[in-house]
């Protein structure tokens, strides 16, 4: 049995990787162009496009009126190059509104020459009677291709089900073998069981032991639910844009307090406007990742500002973007950002968590009076600021006996009555 089923499995490993080497050797290409492709959308679509202008000017017909040696030493140092004085590179920064072309010194002379290459071919028009020659071509060598795929598959199939039909006979035999000894155990396995039932009804203690652990499990487990009615730990809802704390705060390491300045000066935290997003996204697109297009997430907030990426204008017809709420307080609740964050130095992460490695935000703790009852408990208090200055002056005026009203130490504040 076990030589047999080895035979199978060595057999199917050798037609698997028969397949898998046949199909590596009928797509393998190593071309310059490919290579050129790939270099090209991966590190130039953010800023440049073959037949259009992006951030940078089109790219189309460049590699015929430029020189090679030139290309190579602008496209991995353009900024040594202008400081040389080489008078084609000052006029070309000049005439593109002095924007810094990023630097590519990790690419070697050959790498580029590829790129070159693949922009020329881009530039060029197809003729149609070559293209459709190519595209038979391919049809036929896709159709050799399919059908010995289907010859070794066919070959694969029969031999795996004559092996199997051995394999199920043996199976069989060695199962008869066995009927007659699982045939003896069953019924004591089985009386074993009803024994064991018989004597457990009987015993009245064991059965009143029994219902008494079960309903004090039941009450545990209702008594928990109650308690966490009304517990959002762990809500996610789905925002209008799917933005990305992972990226802007953990691999950007973008301070919150850019976002959301309100957390240091007053007791929301306040949601940014489209406005903020746009001092970075005026000119970062991401179409790296999206084959020189926009990203979508990106363009929805194109959408709702009414700007368009191709005029660099807005437009008069703004929509604002729809977030939902994630952390809610009771009513009656009174949570003020900025004397958590300025007064005691309380992190983001004590109450958010990991913010800086959410892909999609989530309420990390529970919010309870509880939870914020055992963090006031626990966290030192430093004085080091000017709300306890104020009010160790106010303290000292009052044992001088001098006159103190509410006033002075912060009573007209709005937010002591208002929310």
């Amino acid at each position: 049995m076990r030589t047999i089923s080895s035979v199978l499995g060595s057999l199917a490993r050798v037609v698997s990787t028969s397949l898998m080497l046949l199909f590596a050797v009928t797509t393998l290409h190593a071309q310059d162009v490919k290579e050129g492709e790939k270099i090209f959308k991966s590190k130039c679509t953010s800023c440049h496009a073959i037949d259009r202008k992006v951030v940078g000017p089109a790219l189309k017909g460049i590699p015929e009126t430029k020189d090679e040696a030139w290309l190579i030493k602008w496209i991995k140092n353009s900024q040594a190059l202008i400081a040389s004085g080489d008078a084609e590179a000052v006029k070309i920064f000049e005439e593109n509104n002095k924007l810094v072309m990023t630097s590519f010194t990790d690419l070697s002379d050959d790498q580029i020459k590829s790129v070159l290459a693949y922009i020329t071919d881009a530039s060029k028009e197809k003729p149609k009677d070559a293209v459709a020659a190519g595209a038979a071509k391919d049809d036929n060598a896709s159709v050799f291709m399919i059908l010995g795929l289907i010859a070794v598959v066919v070959l694969a199939v029969v031999v795996i089900v004559v092996l199997n039909r051995v394999i199920r006979t043996l199976e069989n035999v060695i199962a008869k073998n066995q009927e007659a000894i699982a045939a003896q155990e069953e019924p004591e396995d089985s009386q074993r069981f009803v024994k064991f039932a018989k004597a457990f009804v009987k015993n009245k203690k064991l059965v009143g032991f029994t219902v008494l652990m079960l309903v004090a499990l039941l009450a545990v487990g209702g008594w928990k639910t109650m308690w966490n009615v009304g517990v959002h730990e762990g809500y996610k809802p789905v925002q209008p844009i799917k933005f990305s704390h992972q990226i802007h705060a953990g691999v950007n390491k973008i301070e919150c307090r850019y976002c959301h300045g309100g957390a240091f000066k007053s007791k929301n935290a306040s949601i940014p406007s489209a406005n903020v997003c746009m001092n970075c996204h005026n000119t970062i697109t991401a179409s790296e990742h999206y084959d020189g297009e926009i990203s979508p997430e990106i363009a929805k907030i194109y959408r709702a500002l009414d700007w368009d990426p191709e005029t660099r204008t807005y437009g008069n017809n703004p929509k604002p973007i729809q977030w939902v709420r994630i952390h809610n307080l009771p009513d009656f609740a009174y949570f003020n950002h900025s004397q958590h964050v300025v007064v005691a130095g309380v992190e983001c992460q004590t109450c958010h968590g990991p913010i800086q490695n959410m892909e999609e935000v989530y309420q990390y703790s529970p919010l309870t009076m509880k939870w914020c009852v055992d963090c006031h408990k626990k966290t030192d208090i430093k004085s080091d600021n000017k709300y306890y200055e104020d009010l160790i002056k106010a303290h000292e005026r009052i044992k001088k006996g001098e006159k103190m009203t509410a006033a002075m130490i912060g009573g007209l504040e709005c937010g002591k009555c208002h929310y």
